[in-house]
């Protein structure tokens, strides 16, 4: 029989989310799913399992849980902190919660969007293909307290792994390739906007992210003339006040604002995980390069499995033990070390 995981405690914006459902924007619906797609394969690499499985998604603080049967959860994303049954447990890693314990997991540190994944994934009844809640859609919404979540079946055993993330915390550069509107823009616009510093507006949520600055506003003279058109996760909207919009999973399917660029792939999980006031540029990159850079990344991501480790190493299993120098320096066995040697 399936176990349950039970929401003692719901935080303000959690909600349950995969890969999402691409396909149906011809539909209006966008794709949803996670907002930090990196977190996702990295969970799945520390329960041993495919990525398409679903986990809680956590804006900016956790909840306290509890579960019916033992159950292997990993925690991945930006850095919550967590405890089970009072005692500490590390980020970034797969633990056991017993049934019956109380996982407790606090604000974001460093981040965003944290995330739980449970052994066999969160076992709710797809929707068109996928699990991930589409809150603008009206599909699925938030977890709330005193909801229970059904666990899907686990085949795997280990715990206790751990590995280091991929660095998408701390701003920083974010690559965009050409969009629609870029040419509208002259040349000392798209040049400004390449050097300016900016910086993550507190108005930010699942549908965009609003970037703050400090000189004038970006803006292009055709902005009036621009026929609502398809979007997609990426644009980079420029609103009526001057203001970039940086749109996400949950955007809308046209808009009429024009796109000084797109924002590749695989640096979203950047944005997405950007804090209130943390710093990036954006750099402008070819098609060519945004490809190279997409291919490394969903290299990188397929290879997440190989790079997790035990928490606590096995000095058995440890090949280049003697390198490790646990004893320096040598003593004898008969010599009284309190005596001076003649």
């Amino acid at each position: 029989m399936s176990g349950r995981l039970h929401i003692v405690q719901a935080g303000p914006a959690m909600s349950v989310q995969d890969r999402g459902r691409p396909g149906y924007r011809a539909q209006g619906l966008t794709v949803a799913g996670a907002m930090d797609e990196i977190a996702l394969a990295e969970g799945a690499a520390l329960l041993g399992q495919p990525a398409v499985l679903a986990a809680i998604e956590m804006a900016g603080s956790g909840g306290v849980f509890t579960a019916d049967q033992d159950t292997r959860i990993a925690l991945t994303g930006a850095v919550m902190a967590a405890s089970i049954n009072g005692n500490a447990v590390v980020w970034n890693a797969s633990h056991l919660l017993p049934a019956g314990a109380t996982l407790s997991i606090g604000g974001a540190r460093n981040g965003s969007y944290g995330y739980l994944h449970l052994g066999g994934g969160v076992d709710i009844a797809p929707v068109m293909g996928s699990r991930a809640s589409h809150l603008r859609a009206g599909v699925g919404q938030l977890l709330a307290t005193g909801d229970t979540l059904p666990i899907g079946a686990d085949t795997g055993t280990q715990v206790a792994l751990t590995l280091t993330p991929e660095n998408r915390f701390d701003g920083g550069v974010v690559r965009y390739v050409a969009s629609m509107q870029t040419d509208d823009f002259d040349a000392a616009t798209r040049a400004r906007f390449a050097e300016t510093t900016f910086k993550r507006d507190p108005r930010a949520n699942r549908m965009g992210v609003r970037m703050g600055f400090d000189d004038a506003g970006f803006a292009t003279g055709d902005a009036l003339s621009i026929v609502s058109e398809v979007v997609v996760p990426g644009d980079i909207q420029i609103a009526g006040d001057g203001a970039p919009f940086v749109l996400m999973f949950e955007c809308q399917t046209t808009g009429g604002y024009p796109r000084i660029g797109t924002v590749i792939p695989c640096d979203l999980p950047r944005i997405a995980q950007l804090q209130a006031g943390t710093p990036l540029r954006f750099e402008f990159v070819d098609l060519d390069m945004a490809v190279d850079l997409q291919t490394r990344h969903l290299n990188t991501l397929r290879a997440l499995p190989g790079r997790v480790t035990p928490l606590v190493r096995d000095p058995a299993s440890i090949r280049d033990l003697v390198g490790y120098q646990l004893i320096s320096g040598a003593i004898s066995a008969t010599a009284n070390p309190f005596e001076k040697e003649s």
